[in-house]
């Protein structure tokens, strides 16, 4: 079920009312219920993988922790992780894979025997995988005590604000949460839509409105060129970030309506002034889980520079990966890997280079040029994100630097002006209000407004929602992975 469409629009309300009718101890079978059909409502069928994975891993959480010999644990822990890797390679990796190897065959002159296999990809695979093996993972470490009520634990991993696209909770937030009782609270609801309101505005007023503008070049890279691809380039960061912020968004509103606290996926990470922050403010949820389950059992930054160095890379590598099943995908999370690499390794020429420019005079200045360097950044990489394939990438590149005066007009990518208007001015209102959050979340900015001014911007940002949004079948990005 998509959170932009007029069927959410009667099962949220619908779920949420009932769950405060219900008494407490009724109300996780209820949620449960409920978030098994916002899944089918995909395709009902692959509820069965999930069903697989939430009962290996509930009984492999218990054998951890049931375990006194160390090496069986480490062995329930490989068999776990190995189940929950195994259903993620064989529906999003296998034909990749197969590809490759056939690729590989045909060089040597000879054939690849193996059939590729005729399956979907199951909706928000790679979200609810590693929120299942976190849960392992802690139980393994002692940090969280194997869940007994099966009911709990397979709602932990299928509550629905975040099963297809997160944010990738951890067990210590999230299992306590579904014992808690939660009774009605006007301001807490009141923060929850929002936050479902910021994100439906960034969701079907911006990001549904780029598609405009960005699919007819990524989608055609050979009939575009100069200034139409780098604008499309451009406008695919914003309709990525709108896309993706605003399902987390409106997954932590409609947690937070109920009475649940989701982390935080994304704090303005366009303002980043490296690419290190810029992952720190970017899909927080998954960064961290690479970090935490990946950098740092790979060593961290407690061995030797080189190594650290080889870390960082092969972390953001393997991110790229789990992002999807294409050669683009790794060389974008290696792009960024290579980012933070010479950033750590050229920062203390950096430093010493922006003292003797005497940039510390000019602080506003220096944080505009790390900012938009920082963008820049990010932005090239984005196009090996949104390409098909390597080629079309490459293309892509290629054109951007065939610029020419004929593609200055405002009839750019063969749609209409006043979209390409709207574009602009509905960017430059998010800017807007991401430099007032400076000083605090969205619901801490408009706390400290009066009931007036509130009361006005709401009004203001439903109507642009009801006016300007883009509805139909518009899927969110993320849903691919």
């Amino acid at each position: 079920m998509l959170f932009n469409s007029l069927t959410f629009l009667i099962f949220f309300p619908l779920v949420t009312i009932i769950y405060f009718l219900l008494p407490h101890r009724a109300r996780w079978a209820w949620l449960l219920a409920a978030s098994c059909y916002f899944y089918m409502f995909f395709k009902a069928v692959y509820i069965l993988i999930l069903f697989f994975t939430i009962i290996i891993d509930y009984f492999a959480g218990i054998l951890l922790e049931n375990e006194k010999n160390a090496q069986r644990k480490k062995w329930w822990l490989i068999a776990s992780l190995i189940a929950n890797i195994g259903v993620l390679a064989v529906f999003k990796y296998f034909n990749f894979l197969n590809g490759n190897l056939s690729g590989l065959c045909t060089f040597f002159g000879s054939t690849n025997p193996i059939p590729y296999l005729s399956i979907l990809l199951p909706i928000g695979l790679s979200f609810h995988t590693f929120q299942a093996m976190s849960y392992t993972i802690e139980v393994y470490r002692g940090n969280q005590k194997a869940e007994r009520h099966f009911g709990i634990y397979a709602l932990y991993v299928m509550f629905y604000p975040q099963l297809v696209a997160g944010p990738i909770e951890r067990p210590q937030n999230m299992l306590h949460q579904f014992y808690e009782k939660h009774v009605f609270d006007y301001a807490r609801v009141v923060e929850g839509l929002r936050l479902m309101l910021w994100g439906m505005f960034k969701k079907v007023v911006i990001a549904d409105r780029l598609t405009l503008f960005v699919d007819p070049v990524y989608n055609h890279p050979n009939e575009y060129h100069g200034f139409q691809t780098i604008l499309a380039t451009i406008f695919f960061s914003f309709q990525i970030f709108c896309d993706f912020s605003g399902y987390s968004d409106i997954a932590l509103g409609s947690a937070k309506v109920m009475g649940f606290d989701l982390m935080v996926n994304f704090n303005r990470p366009y303002f980043s002034k490296s690419i290190s922050e810029f992952w720190k403010r970017w899909h927080i949820s998954l960064s961290t889980w690479f970090r935490d389950y990946l950098y740092i059992s790979l060593g961290g930054n407690r061995v030797s520079k080189p190594r650290t160095y080889f870390n960082q890379f092969i972390t953001f590598m393997i991110s790229g990966l789990w992002h999807g099943a294409n050669w683009t995908f790794v060389i974008w999370g290696s792009l960024h890997g290579a980012y933070l690499v010479f950033g750590e390794f050229t920062k203390k020429f950096r430093g010493k280079l922006g003292a003797r420019l005497g940039l510390g005079h000019f602080p506003l200045l220096n944080k505009l040029v790390q900012v938009s360097s920082t963008f820049v950044l990010a932005t090239f990489a984005w196009i090996f994100f949104r390409a098909a394939s390597f080629t079309d990438a490459i293309t892509i590149i290629k054109n951007s630097l065939q610029i020419s005066k004929t593609q200055l007009g405002m009839h750019i990518l063969g749609t209409d002006a006043y979209n390409f208007v709207l574009c602009f001015i509905f960017i430059g209102i998010m800017e807007m209000v991401h430099w007032f959050l400076r000083k605090g979340d969205l619901n801490f900015v408009l706390n400290q407004l009066t009931l007036f001014t509130r009361w006005t911007i709401y009004i203001l940002f439903v109507l642009f929602v009801i006016n300007f949004g883009m509805f139909g079948d518009h899927q969110f990005i993320y849903f691919q992975f």
